[in-house]
């Protein structure tokens, strides 16, 4: 099947990207004749230590690389990259201290706050001398309930300065899925606001925040931001961080503390499928050239840009969107709603900002086409060059969207990657034309393939997106995995020294990608990836409710959650149970963990070692064959989710 061609740089286009230099200066350096990126791309993974040493230098990261790019590099896992290399996360975020605006925060109240290189610097000296007061250092942990808000951003650079390692999530999670995440990895700060905003609604968190603090025993202080002005009430062991940044306090020298290349950086946490989330540790050294990369070549950012994407603190692409402060670049950040007050707001930001990159999930460009927005004739966008998408399938229709009713000379680079490499393995890419429903490429140093199920590597066929080679950003482990069984099984244990991904995927005839969605059970709706186990836990809690199975429905070019349940005999499933049940979710998880659609069932397949399988029925609610039943102990029980009236499309 060809696809269409929707956009090309022109030439002066693939003159100016940096991409092209870097290509350039690769065959002045190697003494190569590469002549396209698909070239670039096939040197950078049949030598990709070369290709990972020369990007230190093209970037000029700071720190001592060492004589030593990398040791086991077969090993998946266990290849070891740059194990003699010293450097700082933040030192390398930090390199620019000028007017320069770093951050812009635009917040649903109106609210609008703009920091310098020279600020930042400031806050992050004092914010890093305030935790180094209380205690804080290398290898301890400050967790932050935020917003994405700037206070958060100067939070975690100076956290990671003093090589502290950080964790965050959105402050509309309920008391458990906080727990759940920051539970295991003992923090010593807790970071957090007096409430937030979100749909017209100002949410006061006081009680959540106390809630919490008190089951986090590892706790040593709190620094709560002012951000709703609430009224709440400073707790014991607290900080205001109005307080702590003040102007009257002289600046500190701000220091930063060298860390080995695969030190741990941040804890972040899997959906939570099979039980509470996994804890997927990032190292310093490659989170930072991994973002470099993909910032600098295949996003093509550098000084002149601004950059905003739609995300919260508690999705990796935050973390993704911060380290764009390496290029100089400027982020803008937005919290709240992006519907409110009306469709166009985040719109009305980019012409007020000049954003020249704007990123967002496929479902909110989907959901704007629903609600009849169009940019195209209602803003400027001036500045808009580029149109960055992920967290669930852009379908090829929301291609059209974007250049027919956005802007129709931009690069729309759908990427896909994830928590686990807290980056892509499919993105764009400034020097090659984007085609309807594709990936424009796959990322440079990531040997990126799709393998069929007897593990052969096939084009132009679905398969599992895998990857053949080791990277810097693959994750040093899960917290408290001291043998590291977990990690293998999570992405090793299918293929022999290959990363599976666990996406279901195509490589096209442009050496582009298609991808079709998660090959495993995990709930997509929106583009959030939602855990079962994390809607099963809440479930419980209701008394009616015996057991439980959750599933995605494919809807509107997105997906949905179902969950069906099984209730105590006598019992029917009316509207004041199902009601019972959204209440529980959504106070104890988030709204988007909340099912579209509940059904009563008397029966829930499971197989003989007793575990339900989400998977079974997921292909039963599709009219798709359940090929093995014999795994099943009740197969008999897989009837009741075919042909169910509740969710016709």
């Amino acid at each position: 099947m060809t696809t269409t061609q929707l956009w090309q740089p022109s030439a002066e286009q693939i003159q100016q990207a940096r991409m092209s230099d870097f290509l350039q200066r690769v065959n002045q350096q190697f003494g190569l004749g590469l002549a396209n990126y698909h070239d670039l791309h096939q040197w950078s993974v049949q030598h990709s230590a070369d290709f990972w040493r020369y990007l230190w230098d093209y970037f000029d990261v700071i720190g001592v690389p060492g004589n030593t790019v990398v040791t086991d590099a077969d090993k998946l896992p266990g290849a070891q990259w740059f194990p003699e290399a010293t450097l700082n996360f933040a030192e390398n975020l930090l390199r620019y201290n000028d007017n320069h605006t770093a951050l812009i925060f635009r917040g649903e109240n109106g609210a609008r706050q703009a920091i310098s290189y020279q600020e930042l610097h400031r806050q992050v000296a004092l914010v890093a001398a305030h935790l180094r007061a209380l205690g804080v250092g290398k290898g301890d942990r400050v967790a932050a309930m935020m917003p994405n808000c700037c206070e958060t951003i100067v939070a975690m650079l100076a956290t990671t300065s003093l090589g502290a390692i950080w964790s965050s999530c959105s402050p509309d999670f309920g008391v458990q899925g906080v727990l759940d995440r920051f539970g295991q990895i003992s923090p010593k700060v807790f970071l957090t606001v007096d409430g937030y905003y979100y749909n017209g609604k100002t949410l006061a968190i006081s009680e959540k925040t106390n809630a919490i603090r008190a089951e986090l025993t590892s706790l040593e202080h709190t620094l709560l931001v002012n951000f709703a002005d609430t009224g709440a009430v400073l707790p014991a062991q607290s900080s205001w961080w109005h307080e702590v940044i003040s102007d009257h306090h002289p600046t500190p020298a701000l220091t930063f503390t060298p860390m080995a290349f695969n030190d741990p950086l941040y804890i972040m946490f899997s959906s939570g499928t099979t039980g509470v989330p996994k804890c997927i540790v990032h190292g310093v050294g490659g989170t930072l050239l991994q973002h470099l990369k993909e910032h600098g070549l295949h996003t093509d950012i550098d000084r002149d840009d601004v950059l905003f994407y739609f995300t919260t603190c508690g999705w990796m692409m935050w973390n993704w969107l911060v380290s764009g402060l390496a290029q100089g670049t400027t982020l803008v950040l937005f919290d709240g709603s992006p519907f409110y007050p009306a469709p166009g707001i985040l719109w009305d930001i980019a012409d007020e900002e000049q954003i020249s990159v704007f990123g967002t999930s496929a479902k909110y460009l989907s959901a704007l086409e629903k609600a009849d927005c169009k940019p195209a004739q209602s803003h400027q966008l001036k500045a808009l060059r580029a149109i960055l998408t992920t967290g669930s399938v852009l379908a090829p229709e929301s291609f059209d969207y974007v250049y027919r009713d956005i802007k129709s000379d931009l690069c729309l680079s759908s990427i896909s990657g994830g928590t686990d490499i807290v980056s892509c393995f499919a993105l764009g890419c400034p020097i090659l034309p984007v085609y309807r429903g594709e990936l424009q490429c796959r990322g440079l140093g990531l040997d990126v393939q799709v393998f069929n199920e007897q593990g052969d590597a096939v084009l132009r066929e679905k398969g599992e997106l895998v990857c053949r080679n080791s990277f810097p950003c693959m994750p040093l482990g899960f917290w408290h995995d001291d043998d590291g069984e977990r990690y293998f099984q999570a992405y090793f244990a299918r293929f022999d020294n290959i990363w599976a991904h666990g996406d279901y995927a195509e490589l096209t005839e442009h050496d582009g990608v298609i991808i079709y969605g998660r090959s495993d059970a995990v709930l997509n709706p929106g583009g959030v990836r939602i855990g079962t186990a994390e809607i099963y836990r809440q479930v419980e809690k209701v008394d009616a409710v015996l057991e439980s199975i959750a599933v995605g429905q494919r809807w509107q070019d997105d997906e949905r959650v179902v969950l069906f349940v099984r209730l105590r005999d006598g019992l029917v499933l009316d509207d004041e149970l199902q009601q019972q049940i959204r209440r529980t979710i959504r106070a104890n998880a988030t709204p988007r963990h909340v099912p579209a659609v509940i059904a009563q069932v008397t029966d829930i397949p499971r197989t003989i070692s007793g575990k339900i399988v989400e998977l079974a029925v997921r292909q039963m609610i599709h009219g798709e064959t359940v090929k093995n039943t014999d795994a099943l102990a009740n197969p008999e029980a897989l009837s009741q989710f075919a042909n169910r009236p509740e969710l016709e499309v």
